[in-house]
């Protein structure tokens, strides 16, 4: 499944699984955004940084951690 900077959970999930032991809120932006980035699916433009999208991404990946 293709993924694009809009698709917060699935990116969410993805990077949860590829990184599982990572509590989202000590990340920094930069690589935040490198992990997106080097997901296998994600097809988006690389170039992107809006700090917005990083945000809802990392929140989503944060709720799926704290529903464990």
């Amino acid at each position: 499944m293709a993924l694009f900077w809009d698709d917060d959970y699935a990116i969410a999930v993805a990077l949860k699984r590829r990184h599982p032991t990572i509590d989202p809120l000590e990340l920094d932006w930069d690589t935040l955004h490198q992990w997106i980035i080097e997901l296998p699916d994600f097809v988006d433009d690389p170039a992107v940084t809006a700090i917005y999208l990083l945000e809802n991404i990392q929140r989503e990946w944060y709720e799926e951690v704290a529903a464990q």
